[in-house]
């Protein structure tokens, strides 16, 4: 009894702790005492499982990896809202506004402001709301008699990812609602990664020799969709409510000012929203945002505009994709010049070879800069941007800044175009460059990439993809047995060969937090099990580009041996079926490196198979290896949110589809994320066959992310 009350007086500790913090932004236990009660209450649940419950706080540390997300209706669709650029637009919205609400009468609108139909005469006398606009990841909370039961993705507006396991490790948002909830409410809002804590993931990640993310709403996104929610956990995401959908059994106000006070007594965050009584306020509620905005904890690309009164906005109305009754402004960019130091070339986990710019320090945005992403070589080219030069750098809702153009006026005398490097600066390995469709120079470049997989800059990811399940399937050693087994001195994991020598080091492995004899022992035994594996299998695990899973078992079908393999010719290669030029280009240069062939030798020496029952005698077919994407060209556009683009692309590569960047009467399916523009229209018009987010996921096979 007394460790049920001390539970249930802990948890509630909490919960108030986490709502001073993240609602009234007052703190009344310190970071230890919190830690410490935190602790206290995971003990004693641990000790008392009778007494543990799914709102606990201790649930939020993030549970066991899930399988995938099931895509769920939104009972209100979440509509986009229409973006503004300049004071001209704001005006021009406030006019259609106060037209369309004015005369009071009641009547139907007919003079065309918002469309035939659209409904005036809910009153003058109008009030506007304007909030800063978070460039984060926007959900849908909903809670039932006050708890929380899902969270969803925007996703297509009608339709969202279920993200619940990943949401509930958000402290922001509360398990529980406080004091008399609504039967039914569903909170729309957005979450984002705080400003700091994105500044730590991105010092940690080049600290390890990894490429930073780009942006907090993308690393946010990502977050979100990872199927581990001890991601989410560990990158403390936050969440600031906005809006409403479906709500029963409660009456949360009148306006969208009484809604945002309704929720903050329910425990749930809210943004700092400021009244304005006409454009001359909002315009300048707009100017406040952006000059303030350092002192956020999050970041801003603008700021959002409503009309507050629930019946206005009911008076205005919708479009098919956007409510009329409010509108977002989006911030320019802010620009200054300052010198380009020197550029050098810096490998990411993929071999992505990337060119950083050094730059003399500058104050922009609020941060000091002093480097910059100049995305890739083709771009140095085609902007002629060198060393020493004076360039405008930009920094919008990016974290990390960007070189827009070099100032010519200013270019000192001598200065050396940049060259691109021909081997990969960290292992002088074998580089692919990947010039757009139909490029026939340097400035049409869009990759350069190192392809040795077992480069120093690449290896812990390769390791990681050789020991998949879709893989080698080494049972037991996932990313984190990896991560462990390298950071220990005297066991070497640099290489894959090195997998096969584990078993020389039980005992220090069985030594090793979380390892254990068991786990050791099984480990073992998986690894012993992979050298029987197929030699389409090993060419598929190798981290080649081009040379999945697919294209490693046309491969196995016409050659008997690796080593008939390695022997072969481009042109032998480029006549397989599905096969095609770049692809049999980079599969050769690989197999006929120094590095290929020590790679596949070391494989050997360490007792890896490579039997070939898949050989059919240099010719014929087998459907066991073909998938969707099998020999159909695929155009990608839009945002997605589960896949980067380039990731994707190789992803559809490895299943046997081609990519290309143009829609054509020769292309079989548009995969189209949001904001997907003109190649979505053209594809319709075509009559080509266009797939969302959802049906591509439903199209992968089950090993494929």
């Amino acid at each position: 009894a007394q460790a049920k009350k001390r539970i249930i007086g802990l948890r509630e500790e909490i919960a108030r702790a986490d709502r001073a913090y993240y609602v009234e932004a007052a703190t009344f236990l310190s970071d230890m005492e919190y830690d410490e009660k935190f602790a206290e209450l995971g003990l004693l649940e641990e000790t008392f499982p009778e007494f543990s419950s799914p709102d606990s706080p201790t649930r939020r540390v993030g549970g066991e990896p899930i399988k995938g997300f099931r895509t769920v209706e939104h009972r209100v669709p979440m509509l986009s809202i229409e973006n503004t650029y300049s004071e001209e637009d704001v005006r021009a919205w406030v006019t259609r506004v106060e037209k369309a609400l004015g005369n009071g009468s009641g009547e139907t609108g007919s003079d065309g402001l918002f469309g035939e139909g659209s409904v005036v005469g809910v009153g003058w006398g109008i009030q506007y709301v304007c909030d800063a606009k978070i460039d984060g990841v926007a959900l849908s909370l909903r809670y039932e008699k006050g708890k929380l039961v899902y969270a969803l993705t925007r996703g297509d507006g009608e339709k969202g990812d279920d993200v619940t396991n990943n949401v509930r490790t958000i402290r922001a948002v509360p398990l529980q609602l406080e004091g008399k909830a609504p039967k039914i409410l569903e909170v729309r809002g957005e979450a984002y990664i705080p400003t700091d804590v994105f500044k730590q993931i991105n010092a940690e990640r080049e600290a390890a020799g990894e490429e930073p993310f780009m942006n907090p709403r993308n690393t946010c996104a990502g977050t979100l969709k990872s199927l581990d929610p001890r991601v989410a956990a560990g990158r403390e995401l936050g969440f600031v409510a906005h809006g409403r959908g479906v709500i029963k059994g409660g009456s949360p106000g009148e306006t969208h000012t009484e809604y945002l006070g309704f929720l903050r007594g329910l425990g749930i965050p809210t943004g700092s929203a400021t009244a304005c009584g006409g454009v001359h306020e909002i315009l300048a509620a707009i100017e406040g945002f952006r000059e303030g905005q350092s002192e956020l904890p999050y970041m801003i690309d603008g700021a959002v505009v409503r009309v507050d009164s629930f019946a206005q906005q009911d008076g205005l109305g919708v479009r098919s994709r956007s409510p009329r009754w409010c509108i977002a402004y989006k911030y320019p960019a802010e620009r200054k010049t300052t010198r380009l130091k020197k550029i050098e070339p810096q490998v990411g986990k993929t071999g992505k070879i990337t060119p950083r710019a050094f730059l003399e320090p500058v104050l922009l945005a609020g941060t000091t800069v002093s480097h910059a992403s100049l995305h890739n070589y083709g771009q140095i080219a085609k902007k002629d941007i060198r060393e020493g030069d004076v360039v405008v750098v930009e920094k919008a809702g990016e974290i990390i800044p960007q070189v827009i153009e070099p100032v010519v006026s200013e270019r000192r005398r001598g200065a050396r175009k940049v060259k691109a490097p021909a081997q990969c600066p960290v292992c002088d390995g074998p580089v692919e460059i990947e010039p757009a469709e139909g490029a026939d120079d340097v400035t049409q470049e869009t990759t350069r990439r190192c392809i040795n997989p077992e480069c120093p800059a690449q290896i812990r990811e390769k390791l990681v993809w050789f020991t998949g399940r879709g893989q080698m399937d080494i049972d037991g050693l996932g990313e984190k047995s990896i991560d462990l087994i390298r950071a220990t001195d005297g066991i070497p994991l640099g290489h894959f060969a090195d997998i096969y020598a584990l078993g020389r080091y039980e005992q220090q492995l069985v030594g090793l937090d979380r390892m254990g004899e068991k786990k050791v022992e099984n480990l073992l035994v998986g690894i012993e099990r992979s050298k029987a594996r197929p030699m389409w299998r090993v060419l598929g695990s190798l981290g080649v580009r081009h040379l999945g899973s697919a294209n490693a078992k046309l491969l196995a079908r016409r050659f008997e041996t690796i080593d008939d393999l390695i022997g072969s010719g481009v042109e032998e290669l480029e006549s397989i079926e599905g096969f095609g030029p770049v692809r049999a280009k980079v599969v050769h240069e690989y197999l006929a490196s120094p590095v290929g062939k020590k790679t596949i030798k070391s494989l050997r020496s360490a007792g890896v198979e490579m039997a070939n029952p898949d050989y059919h005698g240099g010719g014929g077919s087998d459907d066991a290896g073909d998938t969707v994407f099998s020999g159909k060209t695929i155009v990608i556009t839009g945002t997605l949110e589960q896949h980067k683009r380039d990731e994707l692309k190789e992803i559809v590569e490895q299943l046997g589809g081609k990519v290309t960047g143009t829609v054509s009467k020769n292309t079989d399916i548009l995969i189209a994320g949001e904001k997907a523009g003109s190649k979505l229209k053209k594809a319709r018009d075509l009559g080509v066959e266009v797939w969302d987010e959802a049906k591509l996921i439903d199209n992968l096979p089950d090993d494929v992310g």
